[in-house]
Order: C-alpha cells, then structure tokens, then sequence
C-alpha cells in the first residue's frame, strides 16, 4: 500500500470516528444520560452536608470521583464530534464545562484549596444550563434584557430612596428599628414590597399618622405593581426576539425560505410582471390579429 493510500485510508478512518462521536454527543439519550449525571451530582453534593459516617462518606467520595470520570468523557466525546475543533473553545459554555471539569480532577480536598474545590464541585449544577438549549436560551433572553432592566430598576432605586427618605423622616418616632436611618428604612421597604408582614409596619405608623397607609399603596402600586410588571414585560419581550431569531436560524440552516425571503420573491415576481406587462400585451394583440 502506498504512503498515499495510508494517508486516505487514516483520513477516512477518523472522519468515521468524528461522525460517530458527533452523531453520540447530538444523540437524545447522551443528553438526557448527562443531565441524569448532573442531577446526581446535586444530590451528591447535597449528602455531603449532613453528617456521614465514614464508610457512607468513602462512597460518596468515590461517586464524586465517579462523576468526575463521566464528565470527563462527555467533554472528550463533545470535543471529538465537533467538526471544527478551533469553534469548539469560541462557545463559552463549552469553556466553562472544561474548566470545571479540570479544576475537579485537582486533588485539592486535603489542601488549602479545599473550598474551592467544593464550590467548583458546586458550580457543576450550572452545566445543566449548558447542556439544555432551553436554559441556555433562558439565560441569554435575561442577559440581553439586562440594559432595559437597567433603566427600570433605577427608576425603582430612585423611588425604593425617596420613600425611605420620607419613611425616615416621619416614622423614625415610631420605630426606629425599622426607620431609625434611611438604610434601614430601605430594608423596610423591602419588606413592604416583597408583603412580608407589611401591614404590622402599617397599623403601627397609623397610630400616630392615620393616613400613613397612603404611604405604604402608594409606594407598593408603584414598586410591587408598575415597575415588577415592566420587568416582567420586558424580559418576555425579549425571550419572544429570542425564539424568533432561533427559529430563523434554523429555518436558514435547514434551507427553509423565511418571511422576509418569501415577502421578497414576491415583491421581485411583481416588478417581473410588471415589466413584461407591455410584451404581453403586444402579444395578445398580435394573436387577436
């Protein structure tokens, strides 16, 4: 056999072996085995915080290690099936699933950075997110509504201020454990929003002040009601861009014509026919002839 054959020979073989990585890392149960794993972990995780006894604690140290071999191996198998290894590093939840992965092989229990290591062994709950498309789309509609929420929650900020600086000013009599200084006054605030006994505060300053409850509506319409809602709105506006713009790319990757593609052609196929409108005419007046 030829060098030349050898080489085409070990070519085919590993784009056999890619496709047969890709074909596992894209398969349903590979996931759904992976999210399995990451839901056991939790539970791993968790165990470790109650009180074991020693040969309890010896198995859940080697499940943890267990799980730590299979994450490894699913971070091999998704590297292995990815077409373009160099893309592969330029996603950054792939990033963050080999870093954690690596930081849990460090055997760092013993050491000073035995709480790092814990706390990466922790963030391992956050693969789930990169593992589901879903979550990920979650997490990206949150991230690009965060500019939007900026403006709203400062707006909420300036009000959460003036009604502590009042607060402050006017119930400081009353309570000063819940109005004593204007930070404090925000912490009850807070409460107000989040209805957290909040009527206790109320009837209290209504003793001295009868109409303070139009204090507590009032800020509770604008924060609990109006600004939560905004909130709200806004973040769904932006999930609803997202599954747009993801239905979009796979219709485009799948080759499918979008609406702005067939909105287009229709557009083209109506100057075509009115340019060919006079020859057509001419045409039928010939034939007429």
């Amino acid at each position: 056999m030829s060098e030349k054959d050898s080489m085409t020979t070990v070519m085919d073989n590993n784009a056999q072996w890619q496709a047969a990585f890709y074909r596992l890392r894209s398969n349903k149960a590979f996931e759904l085995f992976v999210v399995g794993i990451i839901i056991f972990s939790a539970l791993v995780i968790g165990v470790k915080t109650y009180p074991l006894p020693d040969a309890l604690l010896k198995a859940v140290i080697v499940m943890d290690w267990a799980i730590t071999v299979i994450f490894l191996v699913e971070i091999v198998i998704r590297f292995l099936g990815e077409p373009d290894k160099k893309r592969f590093f330029r996603s950054g939840w792939n990033i963050f699933d080999t870093l954690i992965v690596v930081v849990s092989l460090i055997p760092i229990e013993d050491s000073e950075m035995a709480l790092i290591g814990r706390l990466v062994r922790i963030f391992r709950v956050l693969r789930m997110v990169s593992i589901i498309p879903e979550l990920r789309m979650l997490l990206n509609s949150l991230l690009k509504a965060m500019p939007q929420l900026g403006y709203v929650l400062l707006m909420m900020f300036i009000i959460f201020y003036i009604y502590a600086a009042i607060g402050s000013t006017f119930f400081a009599s009353v309570n000063k454990e819940l109005w004593g200084d204007i930070a404090v006054s925000l912490l009850t605030l807070f409460r107000v929003m989040t209805f957290e006994d909040w009527t206790d505060v109320m009837y209290e300053t209504m003793k001295e002040y009868p109409l303070s409850w139009i204090y507590y509506l009032s800020f509770i319409f604008f924060t609990a009601f109006a600004f939560l809602n905004m909130i709200i709105g806004i973040v769904v506006n932006v999930l609803e861009e997202e599954h747009q713009r993801i239905a979009k790319e796979e219709a485009e990757a799948a080759g499918e014509a979008t609406v702005q593609d067939l909105h287009r052609e229709i557009l083209e196929l109506k100057a075509l026919i009115i340019q060919q409108a006079p020859a057509l005419a001419r045409s039928e007046e010939e034939v007429g002839r």
